[in-house]
């Protein structure tokens, strides 16, 4: 048994799972070269929703931060999310976008490219999967873990060997609720690996429902390969299980890590101090550090509950919560059980919400449920009852068969065209601009002010030295 490598999510999923994706590239640099050399397998420092974030929210460039962190991290494998035909943002792109996101993500300094569908919709892993080997990236393929009448350990087995097939490098079990219960993840893991053999197989999953040091436990008695952990002060809760206790726990066994616990701690020390920063300001609420039985109950993930709560509380409807959570479910049914992951979540936990306070089932329907009925986000793991469909699309809709990209025409060079309202706009802003078209604009304005305001400032000075 080969030593189980740690993959540290701090830079990423860890603060975007307990501060929505807060943390600025300042607070990550003076530790970057001492995580560098701790030995971990990989940081996953970026995708996600950090690129939105950093644009939306934090005034920064996500291009910027990747090649800053790569600047500072020489050794260990830079790795990303990436929503498969969605990129990193809420809809599909055309294959051009896609394949150049790709290509500029490995040339601004990513490794490892994790790609993964709502849907499991190999359609829609296809371009990106092709775009990565082509770059010569390590491709690791996750699927959406959830449970349903249809999913089971052969539906995932069968999947994995799907998209090995496809060409990944490497598989990810990506249970982004927390609902993968110890003993199932043992049968899963050895089930997956009946079919995809010596294949690396990564575990990702969250504490939410407080059950996740013990999956990973048994999914690496099972043979998992790498697992994803968060170090302590960001961990736990919506995050990951604690890096340091998962190093502690296997110790002198055959899984050793080899990773130093006393070289984690001065890690450990350095968020410590940024986690109180966090608790003070109020960004980090105790409430989603605490074990949620939701989880379990409902399937729903830590974002997807924060989101319900604030449709609710707009709606001055705060008390229809356990309603909404009940609701999840029958709609997730009614939609062909797709798993609970960006974008589905939110389509899926606003149809509920529109449910319940409107009094009705399916009153009000909004355009992206309409879509996911249709077809437009791609084949949901069961066929969607036609009665159903009638239901929300009326007769004869026209429903989307074949993969969704296949419809779009390419994007770039019209991106282009539109981003030379800016000066200066390399082919990364382009992308930034593909992805969040309103929020990145801002952005660009914000940026030209500043490059207007500075060059004023120089040339101010330059006129005072001319005048001494």
């Amino acid at each position: 048994m080969a030593k189980i490598k740690i993959c540290e999510t701090v830079l990423r999923d860890s603060h975007q799972s307990l501060i929505a994706t807060r943390m600025t590239t300042e607070e990550m640099l003076p530790i970057l070269e001492k995580m560098d050399q701790i030995g971990y397998h990989s940081l996953e420092a970026w995708g996600g929703a950090t690129f939105d974030s950093c644009l939306r929210f934090l005034n920064e460039d996500p291009w910027e931060r990747l090649r800053k962190i790569r600047d500072k991290v020489k050794n260990t494998k830079l790795q990303m999310l990436f929503r498969g035909q969605n990129i990193l943002g809420y809809r599909h792109y055309a294959d051009d976008v896609v394949k150049y996101f790709v290509q500029k993500s490995i040339a601004n300094g990513i490794d490892i490219i994790r790609i993964f569908d709502a849907l499991n919709d190999p359609r829609n892993l296809k371009t990106a999967i092709e775009a990565t080997k082509a770059e010569k990236g390590h491709c690791q393929v996750a699927f959406s873990y959830t449970t349903s009448p249809i999913h089971n350990n052969e539906y995932f087995a069968n999947f994995a060997k799907q998209i090995q097939e496809m060409g990944a490098d490497s598989i990810c079990i990506k249970d982004m609720s927390g609902l993968l219960k110890p003993y199932d993840a043992y049968d899963l893991v050895k089930a997956i690996k009946e079919k995809v053999g010596d294949m690396p197989l990564e575990l990702h999953t969250h504490y939410t429902s407080g059950l996740a040091s013990m999956t990973a436990m048994k999914a690496i008695e099972a043979g998992v390969d790498i697992i994803d952990t968060a170090i302590s002060p960001m961990a736990l809760g919506t995050s990951q299980p604690a890096t340091e206790p998962m190093v502690a726990a296997l110790q002198g066994t055959e899984y050793d890590t080899g990773l130093d616990i006393d070289k984690l701690n001065e890690i450990s020390k350095y968020f410590g101090a940024l986690r109180e920063k966090y608790l003070a300001s109020g960004q980090l609420d105790p409430k989603v550090l605490k074990v949620d039985v939701n989880a379990l109950l409902y399937q729903v993930p830590g974002g997807m509950l924060s989101n319900l709560i604030s449709q609710l509380k707009q709606a001055g409807k705060s008390d229809k919560l356990i309603e909404c959570l009940e609701e999840v479910p029958r709609v997730r049914a009614d939609a062909g059980y797709a798993p609970l992951v960006t974008p589905t979540s939110q389509i899926v936990g606003t149809q509920a919400v529109f449910n319940i306070i409107g009094g009705e089932r399916y009153k009000m329907v909004t355009k992206e449920f309409k879509g996911l009925v249709k077809g437009e986000y791609g084949t949901t793991p069961a066929p969607i009852a036609p009665e159903f469909v009638e239901k929300i699309l009326g007769k004869d809709a026209e429903l989307v068969t074949y993969r969704p990209a296949d419809a779009l025409e390419p994007e770039m060079d019209k991106l282009r065209e539109k981003c030379k309202a800016w000066t200066g706009m390399t082919d990364e802003d382009v992308l930034s601009y593909a992805l969040f078209e309103q929020v990145a604009a801002k952005f660009f304005d914000n940026r030209e002010k500043e490059r207007l305001a500075i060059d004023g400032k120089n040339a101010d000075a330059e006129l005072g030295i001319h005048a001494i």
